[in-house]
């Protein structure tokens, strides 16, 4: 069985504790390559993905274990520089592993990565950005390969400021010869994550945070200990979960520093957010106010890792709502299965437009990827009557264990 059950139709009421961060923790897998030793690595999530990375480093000849949520990787014997098993194929973000590889051993063999079916993702801004750092790029049979004799500082710019390129030149420079300045970096604060744990190890970056990054090469890395941040994603679906249900609920650990599109947008469709040190609670007690227009954007914008839990919540919300996709074209797949339980959506090229619903019917549904799927079970939760959610396994890419944490917020939810 692999769908997850859901009767709705039930305010949402209790906390719950946010994982550890998917988005930041995968890279920072990646860079324990980079050390010839031991990396502890703390609060890291129980989830699918993390185990398709842990069994790529097992590939490569790392020691991989797990006590309760910390993770131990010794790279001291790092003697594969070829990646081209299922774990590769299934999931994308097995592409920053290049980086960290070409750090390492100097040159890697690998699958084209796999993964979701939200959008192409290429990854010709990955390949241009290494070339320029001496990487020679060729192809044989289903792989490409990637070698550098020696990598080397540069300043480059990203077309784009893609997370997994900015990741990968970051895994490549630090241990290159020279100074690498990347300009046009991405800002999400998983590439925070991913700096800190760098720099902890040893690594000499400058301009954390900000889109120019000026990365030092270093001779080596050290062993250290890193604690992963709480996943800003997951703490914003279930923010989601509670506009569409109402009620009121508390997130413990909920990164709010992380999260500030989305709570001004809670705040706009009536919900009373409240921040403390501890994490963040929202309480729902009203119908929703529609959002007149939402454009999804990189960091600090509105996460398009968001938008279909969103789009969810304003199917209940009063009047129209529309949501610009500017980052990924397939982000509107749960159309149809939100429009099976009673939504009135249409969308137009990249453009969702949502006239809100008193209320939704609970049916089964079928999920195609992660944040989709997480999305139909915002809408069962609001719901009224029996849901089913398909393809459980997209979901537990991302989310430890989503029903268990709904339990705990009042869901009534469970596996099957």
């Amino acid at each position: 069985m692999d769908s997850i059950y859901i009767y709705g139709g039930n305010f949402l009421r209790g906390e719950t504790k946010i994982q550890g961060s998917k988005n930041a923790v995968l890279p920072i897998l990646a860079a324990s390559l980079l050390v010839k030793g031991t990396c502890v690595i703390k609060n890291c999530p129980r989830i699918a993905d993390v185990c398709h990375m842990q069994n790529l480093l097992q590939e490569l000849g790392c020691l991989v274990s797990w006590a309760g949520s910390t993770v131990t990787v010794n790279a001291f014997h790092v003697n594969d520089s070829r990646m081209n098993g299922e774990s590769v194929t299934r999931m994308r973000s097995s592409i920053m592993l290049l980086g960290a590889v070409l750090g390492r051993l100097g040159e890697v063999a690998m699958a084209y990565p796999g993964g979701c079916v939200i959008g192409r993702r290429p990854i010709d801004i990955h390949l241009s950005a290494l070339r320029d750092m001496g990487v020679e790029i060729g192809e044989q049979d289903q792989l490409f390969t990637a070698k550098a004799k020696k990598l080397h500082g540069t300043e480059l710019e990203l077309p784009f400021p893609s997370v997994g390129a900015t990741e990968n030149v970051i895994l490549a420079a630090v241990t290159a010869e020279g100074t690498t300045v990347l300009k046009n970096a991405a800002k999400e604060p998983e590439i925070e994550a991913l700096c800190g744990f760098l720099k902890e190890a040893g690594a000499d970056i400058d301009g954390v945070g900000s889109s120019r990054l000026v990365i030092k090469g270093v001779k080596a890395l050290h062993e250290t200990k890193y604690t992963v941040p709480s996943d800003r994603i997951v703490a914003g679906t279930y923010l989601t979960a509670a506009l569409a249900a109402g009620g009121s609920i508390f997130l413990e650990n909920a990164p709010a520093g992380q999260m500030k599109a989305l709570l001004a947008v809670a705040e706009k469709m009536g919900g009373c957010v409240t921040v403390n040190g501890e994490g963040v609670g929202l309480d729902v007690i009203h119908k929703l106010n529609a959002v007149p227009y939402l454009k999804t954007e990189v960091h600090p914008g509105f996460p398009t890792d968001l938008q279909s839990p969103l789009m969810a919540a304003l199917c209940l919300a009063r009047g129209e709502s529309i949501i610009e996709e500017s980052i990924f074209e397939n982000r509107f797949r749960i159309v149809g299965d939100l429009q099976r339980m009673g939504a009135e959506i249409k969308t137009v090229q990249n453009k969702a437009y949502i006239n809100g619903v008193e209320k939704l019917q609970g049916t089964d549904v079928e999920a195609e990827e992660l944040r989709g799927g997480a999305a139909l079970v915002v809408a069962g939760l609001a719901a009224e009557g029996k849901s089913v959610v398909k393809n459980r396994h997209f979901i537990e890419r991302g989310y430890e264990n989503i029903c268990k944490d709904l339990r705990n917020l009042g869901a009534d939810i469970n596996i099957g």
